[in-house]
């Protein structure tokens, strides 16, 4: 294919670079790109990202990886049609591990990446997260809220690093006429969510299937909405073929409580567990729920997958994976 470095003979399809595509929702996304017929370059620097993740793909022609830290530089990646900006450390303890290179990453990265989606008239698809809003005094959660976000505590460097993506992603949009379109992603889980990465699902799912005790920081009643993760890859292509600049939350609106996940998840797996209540984590927003009207009217975008069948997925996706790693 035309400025790709690879090609399939007789066609040229669209070609989308994912950044961060090794990650837990790159790698989904590269599978549904791939579907829809389109060569995929996948870049990542396996900071956070895991080659077990796209170790199905590099059969395919139309698929490309490629290790690289976008903070430091983009590789040839030619003249694509599509760029998603996924590449950040995304759950608590890796960017809490990383802080400047999480910055850096959603700094420089972003920009790099921007001149590229400048240069190639590419239209560019920017990673946001609900973190954008930090512990919100506005339930739910619209995207002209600006949020109640502490800029100097332990968990600004993605907070802040997000932030100052979505401005420089304006501001290439005002000044170069670059396309570009911001989501905001709410808590997503599924098959491929490192169970080491510290976030409540894979956390529980993990303490419940070796019967250890789930730990909840505070006293529960602090909310999370939780969007199955082909959902969310559904609303963000939605996002990239349309012109649309955002920002768009992108999330599932039925809010639970943090307790009644744990019990869930402990009923769902027929679990010996107990629950283990500790002291609140800082900065750990006390509710976290999307409004999704923008998604709805301007994407014809809805969450489908009910938690349940949602859960009962990556339980079994998580215990196949353990059970691999005993053989």
């Amino acid at each position: 294919m035309e400025g790709s470095g690879f090609h399939v003979p007789g066609r040229r399809s669209m070609t989308a670079v994912v950044l961060g595509g090794s990650g837990f929702l790159g790698s989904h996304l590269c599978d549904a790109l791939l579907a829809r017929g389109q060569d995929v370059i996948a870049v990542d620097d396996l900071s956070t990202g895991r080659l077990q993740n796209i170790e199905h793909l590099p059969g395919n022609k139309s698929f490309k990886f490629i290790q690289a830290d976008i903070s430091i530089g983009l590789p040839d990646l030619g003249t694509p049609e599509l760029i998603l900006n996924f590449a950040s450390p995304a759950s608590p303890p890796a960017y809490l591990s990383m802080p400047i290179h999480t910055m850096r990453t959603g700094s420089l990265g972003t920009m790099h990446a921007l001149e590229l989606a400048s240069k190639a008239n590419a239209r560019f698809i920017m990673a946001s997260t609900s973190e954008i809003y930090g512990d919100p005094l506005e339930h739910p959660q619209t995207e002209s809220y600006w949020g109640n976000v502490n800029p100097v505590g332990v968990r600004s460097c993605y907070d802040e690093a997000k932030r100052f993506a979505e401005s420089l992603t304006f501001a290439y949009q005002r000044e170069r006429g670059t396309n570009t379109g911001i989501v905001r992603i709410f808590n997503t889980y599924g098959p491929r969510l490192d169970p080491t990465d510290g976030r409540v699902v894979s956390n529980f799912i993990m303490a419940a299937l070796h019967n250890q005790p789930l730990n909840i920081y505070g006293d529960g009643s602090q909310t999370r909405s939780l969007c199955y993760v082909s959902d969310l890859v559904d609303g963000i292509l939605r996002m990239a073929d349309s012109k649309i600049a955002g920002p768009i939350n992108l999330g599932n609106p039925n809010e639970m409580t943090v307790l009644q996940l744990a019990q869930r998840i402990i009923d769902l797996t027929r679990s010996q567990s107990t629950i283990n209540f500790q002291s609140s984590l800082p900065d750990d927003p006390q509710q976290r729920n999307p409004d999704i009207t923008l998604a709805k009217s301007k994407l014809d975008w809805f969450p489908h997958t009910d938690l349940d069948t949602g859960l009962q997925s990556t339980v079994q996706w998580m215990t196949t994976m353990e059970q691999n790693n005993d053989k």
